[in-house]
């Protein structure tokens, strides 16, 4: 079967050409990890600090509220009172719909930045 020294070199050849593919693969994924995490840690950074900046705004504008109330309601204590009601009310709805408004979402992110990557590769083109 291997009668001349053609086909061994042929095979060699062969056996070179899938080892630089294997290596080349292995770069190329390392190279997907990190922009694929590079995409998801900017994405975590930006969550965090819409959240601390939607704290603070959500404070304020919580204590004006509160100081335009007052004089409706009876007091600044009954204003506080029903802005601390309305916002409890606010999370237990936030709990309830927990699904739709943060897990799924959440998981169609992550399942479109880790799963599609050959559908984006193809889009590219």
């Amino acid at each position: 079967m291997f009668a001349n020294d053609k086909s061994i070199e042929t095979l060699g050849q062969l056996f070179e050409e899938c080892k630089k593919y294997i290596l080349l693969q292995k770069e190329y994924m390392r190279l997907e990890l990190v922009e694929k995490l590079t995409v998801l840690s900017s994405t975590c950074i930006m969550v965090v600090i819409a959240i601390i900046l939607g704290m603070m705004a959500l404070f304020y504008l919580s204590f004006s509220v509160a100081y335009i109330l007052a004089p409706h309601v009876g007091g600044l204590t009954v204003s506080f009172a029903i802005i601390t009601a309305f916002l409890l009310l606010l999370l237990a709805v936030v709990y309830v719909f927990r699904k739709q408004l943060i897990v799924r979402p959440l998981v169609r992110f992550m399942a479109n930045l880790f799963m599609s990557s050959e559908e984006t590769d193809t889009d590219k083109e």
